[in-house]
């Protein structure tokens, strides 16, 4: 028998590694995670693939057929912890993985529901997370489950049993950091950010030893600070007190708190910067780099090669965290590697992925009241006049402005999808507004450090969340879907014409691809605020989200998130399947 087996395996190898047999016993390889965007029968990374592009080549569910869509099974995170279900499913071999809020991982069968195992992170009581006590997804490579705590901690888990292999710290959270991001897997090292950018800490991207969790290289996004390859000094971040003045650069914000995406072409992490701290944008002026921006990292060293700043001197908290989707296409009549983002700032960026030159820049939202639009030859927008909020005076704030979007962003965390199919982008996006004022604020450890006040309004009568279709060639919109509530869930897209996404109402809903046409809904009994994904299991198609009302709109939408204070909150796992 056992030469038979050997005989068996030795055919299995000189069959070639289509057959993947190490990655069945051992679980996904880098290679593996690189072509997960071409393998339909499993969901093994943050986006379904590297670009992130969330677009699925399955179409036995398709828009003549979806309105069959049913539950396949529920099954419950379970306990007192119902806010803000923000994850992404992993599907692979037969289970499905997700993390929970208050830095939860589970595991599901994926034919059953039934709950494999299930790990529940230490959290100290001094955890200072900003925007809700959630988790975006985790990353899957070998025997390992990887994700990200609330107190600024990168744990892998076994993926059979959930027991810890390797657990390091990432932040100090006394000093108000956190992590809430999926890390991404390239080149068998783990690649993640930072949350904190309100309590004054520094932003950074860092790889590790996917296997040890070993630091591999740091890079701060904070211009003066120093970044690491290999325990040895690397080059400081920019030049020091180019853009920030005096010591303001050592507090400054820019967190990596939404992860990021990778070109395997070019060898580049594409990583937005979140706010620079404080709020107060007169207490630092200059551009503030590398706040507010998409930087394209080196995969091997670390340093950065390129830099685009989509909100210079940012006096409004857009942010840039904003995820970078690659995507080829022509343009001016030539087929480019390209970009794109949807900024906070209620912008459309595409820019050309191998050095971050600006190729198009167009409005997604109802208004931009901060900016009227964006010069194409320099890259900055082009200010409005008493747009940005007054300075204060002495102890009183300054003069208050309304400014559209709202600092919770045109297009905030959620992910769009983009289709290979109609060449559009699928943009979560909300309009809304806010009064805003600055008022004096001086750093302290640990403390909140904005120096600035709000109130979030609505800005028009029949919606806030708008889910658009636009062409990234020309920036026209083809189509929109109008929704009461802000939008706060990711999308999908697939080869069946559909197009994925949730309501704070507690619907997942499905839309023709070419039309925006609604073909279904199902109520979840939850706000959905996840990212739905879809895969083939055993000749089905089966698509999967989660389901939990939660993440920064109850926390910081003041009168709007008044207007929807009835929504339940919830931790489940939906997953569907034709009624066939």
């Amino acid at each position: 028998m056992k030469r038979r087996f050997t005989h068996i395996m030795a055919a299995l190898a000189a069959a070639g590694s289509a057959l993947a047999v190490p990655a069945m016993a051992e679980g996904p390889t880098t290679a593996d995670i690189m072509n997960d965007a071409n393998t339909p029968g499993d969901v093994i990374s943050y986006g379904m693939g590297p670009w992130q592009q969330r677009f699925s080549t399955l179409d036995k569910l398709n828009s003549t057929n979806v309105s069959k869509l049913v539950p396949a099974f529920a099954a419950s995170l379970g306990g007192e912890k119902q806010r803000g279900q923000e994850s992404q499913p992993i599907v692979y071999d037969g289970t499905i993985y997700v993390t929970g809020s208050y830095s939860r991982v589970f595991a599901f069968d994926a034919k059953t529901g039934e709950k494999k195992w299930e790990y529940n992170a230490r959290l100290p009581d001094g955890i200072m997370p900003c925007c809700d006590v959630v988790n975006r997804g985790a990353a899957i490579h070998g025997d390992k489950i990887i994700f990200a705590t609330l107190d600024a901690r990168l744990i892998a888990l076994n993926r059979e049993n959930g027991k810890v292999i390797w657990n390091k710290k990432i932040g100090d959270y006394q000093a108000g950091y956190s992590a809430t991001a999926a890390p991404i897997i390239v080149k068998d090292m783990v690649i993640t950010g930072n949350s904190g950018g309100e309590f004054g800490i520094v932003g950074a991207v860092e790889a590790r030893n996917v296997d040890t969790g070993e630091l591999v290289w740091h890079r701060p996004t904070i211009e003066g600070h120093m970044g690491t390859l290999n325990g040895q000094d690397n080059g400081i971040t920019g030049k020091t007190n180019a853009t920030w003045e005096g010591d303001l650069w050592k507090t400054g914000g820019g967190a990596t708190w939404l992860g990021g995406t990778y070109d395997p072409g070019t060898n580049l992490v594409y990583f937005g910067t979140g706010n620079p701290a404080p709020w107060n944008s007169h207490l630092r002026p200059g551009d503030n780099l590398y706040t507010s921006s998409t930087l394209a990292i080196d995969a091997d060293t670390g340093k950065i090669k390129w830099h685009y700043q989509t909100t210079p001197h940012d006096g409004w908290d857009f942010d840039g965290v904003n995820e970078f989707i690659p995507f080829d296409a022509k343009m001016g009549g030539k087929n480019m590697k390209l970009g794109a983002k949807a900024d906070r700032n209620g912008f459309f960026y595409v820019l050309d992925r191998t050095n971050g030159k600006l190729m198009g820049a167009h409005k997604f939202v109802m208004q931009t009241t901060w900016a009227d639009s964006i010069d194409l030859k320099t890259g900055r927008p082009n200010f409005t006049e008493g747009g940005r909020p007054g300075a204060p005076s002495g102890a009183e704030k300054g003069e208050v402005v309304f400014s559209s979007p709202s600092f919770l962003g045109g297009k905030n965390w959620m992910p769009m999808a983009y289709s290979q199919d109609t060449e559009l982008f699928y943009i979560p996006s909300n309009d809304w507004g806010m009064d805003i004022w600055n008022e004096p604020i001086a750093y302290k450890k640990g403390a909140a450090y904005l120096g600035a006040g709000f109130t979030i309004k609505p800005i028009a009568e029949d919606h806030i969340g708008a889910l658009r279709a636009m062409d990234p060639k020309t920036g026209k919109i083809v189509w929109e879907y109008k929704n009461p509530a802000p939008l706060w869930g990711g999308v999908l897209a697939t080869r069946g014409n559909l197009v994925f996404t949730g309501t704070p109402e507690g619907y997942l809903k499905a839309f023709d691809a070419k039309t925006g046409q609604e073909l279904w809904k199902f109520q979840t009994g939850s706000g959905v605020v996840g990212s739905p994904v879809t895969w083939e299991q055993d000749g089905e198609q089966y698509v999967a989200v989660m389901s939990g009302w939660g993440g920064a709109v109850p926390l910081w939408g003041g009168e709007v998130a008044k207007t929807f204070k009835e929504i339940s909150q919830g931790g489940m796992l939906w997953v569907f399947k034709l009624n066939n």
